[in-house]
Order: C-alpha cells, then sequence, then structure tokens
C-alpha cells in the first residue's frame, strides 16, 4: 500500500514537466533564442563572457557574430584554472564537478564542468522528462512500486586542486535528488565500487531479490549484468527474476546491434525500450514515443542547439545554421552552447532529424571515423598514436589498416577487429598485437575502462592483411588517386567484413 501511495504521488509531481515540455514544443524557436539569452545574461561578467563581449550580444546573430566556434583544446585552458579553484571563468562561480570522457585528440581525457546549473537543469531535468514521457504513455504504471536499477560505466572520483572528477554516471549519484534515491537500486556504496567484476557480483547480490522495474543506462553494460543473472538463477529470460519489469532506459552507444538480444531476455511486450540521448556535455533528447523512431531534441533542458551541415563541414572554420534552418535527413554536425559553460563547442556528434514539428532526431555518427560500441569513444588519432607506438617498439612499419567492433554476443564479449597490411612485419604479431592493445589503453581512458578485467571488450584481434588488399579494394570501387582514401575506423561491420573476404580471396588465388 505505502509504495502504490508512493507511485501515484511521484507520477502526479513528474505530470507537469510533460505538460511544460508540450508548451516548449509549440514555440521551439523562441524557447532557444531564450535560452541562449539566459546564459549570455548570466555569464557576462566571466572571463569568457569579458573576453567575447557578453555585453553587446542581443541576438542569436550577435552571439555568433562575437563567439567563435571552439572544441575542446580552446577550452581547455580556461577548465584548467576552473578546476584549480578559480571561479568566474567559463560559467559564475566556482565548478566543484567535471565530468571525465575521452574522445580528444588534445589528451587521454577530457574534463567537462558539470556546475549546478548543468546538474540540474540539465541532466537531473533530462531524466525527469524522460519518466514524465513515459508515464505520459503508460498511465496505469507502476513503476515507483519497484526500484530502478542504474548501471553505469567506471564511477571512480577523483580530486584534483579543488574540483572532483569522474564518469557522469558517478557524478549524478554523488547528487541523485532524495526521491530518486529513494527508488533506486543498488546502493550507493556498491554503485561507486571501482572494480568492476566484483561490482557486478556486489550488484546481484543486492538486487536479485528485489522488485526492480526498471533498468537505466548504457546497454553494452546491460548485457553483461544480464548474462551473470541468468547464469546466477538459470531462468530462461529476465521477466522470470523480475516479473514487474516494464521500462529499459537506455542510451550511451548504437543499440542496434544489441536489440535482439535484450529482446529475447525480456520477451513480448510488457518491457519498454526508451532510448535517450545524454552525454557528458548534457541530456539532449529523448525518445517521447516508443513506437516513433527518433528522439526529441530538448530545446528547454540547458542547450543552446547549433548545426553544421556535414557538405560544408570544416571544422572550427564551418558556418552554422539555427534550428530553425534544418532540413529533414540531412547530416548535421551538432554545436552546442550550454550552462555547463561550454560556448559554441563543437560536439563532434553527427545527426539527421527525422521530423520538424516537434524536431526529433537520430544520431548518425561522428564528425571523424570513430568506434564507440561499447561506450569506448575510440578516435582516429588515438588509433594512429598506438599504432605508431607498438610499431616503435617492434621495429615495424604499417601501409594501412582498418578497424571496427565485434559485437557481443551471448555471453561472448565484445572486441576491436584490426586488419593491419604490413610495409615491415613485426617479427613476433601476437606481441605486437598485445602491445597495440596496451597503448591504446593508455592513450584512451575509456577504452582502457571496457577492456578491465576482459569484462566488457576482450583482447585487441589483429588480421594481417594480404599484400595489396587496400590498394585491391579502392580499385574495386574504382577509388584509386585524389583524395580517396581507406576509412581508419568504423562502428559497425559492413567495411571490414569487405576487407576480410577479399583477404581472404587474395590468399586463395
Amino acid at each position: 500500500m505505502f509504495y502504490s501511495l508512493v507511485n501515484k504521488v511521484l507520477q502526479s509531481t513528474l505530470r507537469k514537466y510533460v505538460e511544460e515540455l508540450f508548451e516548449v514544443i509549440e514555440q521551439p524557436l523562441e524557447r532557444q533564442e531564450h535560452v541562449l539569452l539566459d546564459f549570455i545574461k548570466k555569464a557576462k561578467d566571466t572571463q569568457y563572457g569579458q573576453l567575447h563581449h557578453f555585453d553587446k550580444v542581443k541576438s542569436v546573430q550577435d552571439f555568433k557574430a562575437h563567439v567563435p566556434l571552439s572544441d575542446y583544446g580552446d577550452l581547455k585552458p580556461f577548465i584548467e584554472k576552473m578546476r584549480e579553484g578559480a571561479k568566474d571563468i567559463l560559467w559564475p562561480g566556482k565548478v566543484e564537478w567535471y565530468a571525465k570522457s575521452s574522445g580528444t585528440s588534445s589528451g587521454v581525457s577530457k574534463y567537462i564542468p558539470v556546475p549546478k546549473e548543468s546538474l540540474e537543469g540539465t541532466h537531473m531535468n533530462g531524466g525527469r522528462i524522460e519518466l514524465a514521457l513515459y508515464f505520459n504513455h503508460n498511465p496505469s504504471s507502476k513503476l515507483f512500486e519497484g526500484l530502478g536499477l542504474r548501471l553505469g560505466g567506471s564511477t571512480e572520483l577523483a580530486s584534483h586542486g579543488k574540483s572532483n572528477s569522474g564518469d557522469l554516471s558517478a557524478i549524478l549519484i554523488q547528487n541523485m535528488p532524495m526521491w530518486a534515491e529513494f527508488r533506486s537500486a543498488p546502493s550507493n556504496e556498491t554503485a561507486l565500487m571501482s572494480n568492476w567484476e566484483e561490482k557486478i557480483d556486489a550488484i546481484l547480490d543486492e538486487v536479485i531479490s528485489q522488485n526492480i522495474t526498471s533498468f537505466w543506462g548504457v546497454s553494452s553494460w546491460f548485457l553483461v549484468l544480464f548474462n551473470k543473472v541468468i547464469e546466477r538463477t538459470g531462468a530462461e529470460n529476465l521477466l522470470e527474476v523480475w516479473p514487474n519489469l516494464e521500462l529499459f532506459a537506455h542510451g550511451g552507444v548504437n543499440f542496434a546491434p544489441y536489440e535482439d538480444q535484450f529482446r529475447a531476455l525480456m520477451p513480448g511486450n510488457q518491457v519498454t525500450f526508451m532510448e535517450n540521448y545524454n552525454a557528458s556535455e548534457g541530456f539532449f533528447a529523448v525518445q517521447d514515443d516508443p513506437n516513433f523512431d527518433g528522439l526529441l531534441l530538448l530545446t528547454c533542458c540547458g542547450t543552446f542547439y547549433e548545426f553544421i551541415p556535414m557538405s560544408e563541414f570544416n571544422g572550427k572554420n564551418s558556418t552554422t545554421i539555427t534550428l530553425g534552418e534544418v532540413a529533414l535527413d540531412t547530416e548535421y554536425a551538432v554545436v552546442i552552447t550550454t550552462n555547463g559553460g561550454l560556448w559554441r563547442y563543437i560536439l563532434g556528434d553527427t545527426v539527421r532529424f527525422v521530423s520538424l514539428k516537434p524536431y526529433r532526431i537520430k544520431v548518425s555518427g561522428r564528425t571523424a571515423h570513430f568506434i564507440n560500441a561499447f561506450g569506448e569513444e575510440v578516435i582516429v588519432t588515438n588509433a594512429e598514436e598506438a599504432l605508431a607506438k607498438a610499431c616503435s617498439t617492434h621495429h615495424c612499419s604499417v601501409r594501412d589498416f582498418h578497424a571496427a567492433p565485434v559485437f557481443m554476443e551471448g555471453k561472448e564479449g565484445g572486441a576491436h577487429q584490426w586488419v593491419v597490411e604490413f610495409e615491415t612485419r613485426p617479427q613476433d604479431l601476437a606481441a605486437f598485437t598485445a602491445e597495440l592493445d596496451q597503448e591504446l589503453q593508455a592513450l584512451n581512458s575509456d577504452y582502457a575502462a571496457k577492456r578491465k578485467g576482459n569484462m566488457l571488450l576482450q583482447p585487441l584481434q589483429l588480421v594481417e592483411a594480404t599484400d595489396g588488399l587496400f590498394h585491391q579494394w579502392l580499385k574495386n570501387k574504382n577509388k584509386l588517386g585524389g583524395q580517396n582514401k581507406i576509412p581508419r575506423l568504423s562502428n559497425e561491420r559492413k567495411l571490414i567484413t569487405e576487407f576480410l573476404e577479399l583477404n581472404e580471396a587474395l590468399r586463395n588465388d
């Protein structure tokens, strides 16, 4: 009876977020301008605001004229000052929390400021909106009569100067509102364990016998946990373990390669699958209709958006357009300005709009080649630098290469698979492969976290290419010469499958 009352009260409280969201949907462009000018007003006396004359910014066009496009390298000097305790730099006041993330060519990790306004008005608010939308489609839900199982990446926090940094999931757990903490599992102590293998077992010890009604987190991490659940309980599927399960809220990596496995683990129509677009930099979009393949862009949730058509993308020298100028089925690079002090920041993600009224998007990729099948965010510069270091150690050289993910299947972990054509072969190919794996972990903290204990990612796989493989592939595609190059990384297996099949054919000739 008590938890039934809790469920009704929380649903009623969250209903206002849907009402507000529907109001915003009717005037998204006006709300976006309001969001931007509010940021400008708040930050005009910061170091960055004074540097770029925020006092003269009265419109979106003024903003674009006074503030240049930026990447992490441009903002890093300001962020380093903030992490040492300086105030009023990119955002008013001192910022205590920084979300640690990979994906930049300027270092192993980047540190995204998460001030109170961003924590509450963006990340927490996005989660509340997602819940409210779910209840709007499921008014008879009993979600809060049970617990939500949260599962993030690495949750180890570190101190630097007068600030704390760690995975966004750790920061959210540390700052979760009381009502959300009350209906969440596992306990904070367990959720913040740094050893992944020990944490998985501890989570299972806690939650196997609890009434779990929802899952929240990155899908690739959950697949590891779910396989452990089936192994430990001997159940055929998760509904035998948690019969009141009704929601799986997921984001962070491409869901498509895992969807069939998840639906087999949660058969029938009892569980709603709800995707979100939530990153260290902000909470950008959520699936407002579980039956529609697209995410509602959150125009009132702490982010002002600009877009660069990928056909015209030229990094920081690009020309942006605003939300009112976008078109359907066109690839855009995303540029954000946030209440976390990111000003005209090229996010690195690409999206395309599948609906303009309301504005709905699908995340389509990155502005550079990458692998992010498991939340590891490996970019080309990571791969090339790791390869160069391994070649230096093993006195060999590489002519060309391509890498792609091997997706998780059943109890088998995922991996990265490389096809490498050597100019000069290493004396010990196995040792070279291990070295490449180690160098990649050293360069990319997210890849290292996924490789830890072989729990999520298995050791890197390397296939030696037949001499001339990539030249022949380009020739077959009529792409020899000019600016045509072998794509270094891919987040799917289409290209690497072509390379492997051609490699086998060349070997058999």
